[in-house]
């Protein structure tokens, strides 16, 4: 075994693991960091893994000969060639000290690996006062029934043919929140549902894909989705609208629980808070 869980767990401040990212809490366990050291080594999607959803290959993986592992802190490098090539340090630790050694262990291993990127992943816990980046929210399916959503919320295939070919140019619109990657694999068939709201029979928000998956505990977890709704018809609720239809989506199909990502004080960052969910942390990258 690799790691010692008597000195990493008291630095996992956050259910945050390299190339996986988010994990409920109760997966946090030494077996799960041990497994993506062994799929470093293979190339393999761990069996839990949420990207194995699109196929292909994993393209981040551990640096393992390159894993710095100490009493009072952990550093593991991941490297991704998408692109130029991005080398990620996650650095666990207490101590601000451990942003600089991370820094400089991306420095050197972007160089040496030949690849334009260099960044640091620091992870933040719940009682940050300042909080920055992404939150890590969780939404618990066992505590009680999912409210209903109030509105008009259909799958893509629910609509009459005239408005399913809306989706495209809204998809094209909204390609930045990721919804053009998301209807090349609803052109595939490669993915779950994918619910939309529309107005006047035009798309103009959708969340989406809607897959349960089990995890490394055997749980079931609601995947993440694309979210998005067009600028121009923002602020009229749709947004919540199409998240609860999402939860209750979820629920109803067996789904133990669900992780978001939230960028902070973003538009769903503060929808989820206002729903009550759980924040487990954050996580924080900037540039090497």
């Amino acid at each position: 075994m690799f790691f010692r869980w008597d000195w990493l767990r008291p630095q996992l401040t956050v259910p945050i693991v390299p190339t996986l990212g988010p994990v409920h809490p109760d997966a946090l366990t030494v077996s799960v960091f041990e497994d993506i050291l062994r799929a470093a080594d293979t190339g393999d999607f761990l069996p839990y893994d949420k990207d194995r959803r699109w196929g292909g290959e994993k393209d981040e993986k551990v640096l393992r000969e390159d894993v710095v592992h100490q009493p009072e802190h952990t550093l593991i490098p991941t490297l991704s060639r998408r692109g130029r090539g991005t080398v990620k340090v996650f650095a666990y630790g207490l101590r601000d000290t451990v942003v600089d050694e991370a820094a400089e262990l991306a420095a050197k291993l972007a160089s040496t690996r030949d690849v334009a990127g260099a960044r640091i992943v620091r992870p933040l816990g719940p009682e940050t006062a300042h909080p920055r980046g992404t939150r890590i929210q969780l939404k618990d399916f066992t505590v009680r029934p999912c409210p209903a959503p109030d509105g008009s919320v259909r799958p893509i295939t629910a609509w009459p043919t005239t408005v399913q070919t809306t989706f495209a140019p809204f998809a094209e619109t909204m390609a930045a929140h990721g919804l053009a990657f998301l209807h090349t694999q609803m052109l595939a068939g490669t993915c779950g549902p994918v619910l939309t709201a529309a107005v006047e029979r035009r798309i103009v928000g959708a969340i989406g894909p809607m897959e349960v998956l089990p995890d490394a505990l055997g749980r079931h977890q609601l995947m993440p989705q694309y979210f998005a709704v067009l600028p121009e018809v923002r602020g009229r609720g749709l947004g919540r609208v199409l998240w609860r239809a999402a939860m209750c989506w979820g629920q109803f199909h067996g789904a133990d629980y669900q992780l978001l990502q939230t960028e902070v004080e973003g538009p769903s960052d503060r929808l989820c808070r206002a729903e009550g969910l759980t924040s487990l942390g954050f996580s924080h990258t900037t540039q090497a």
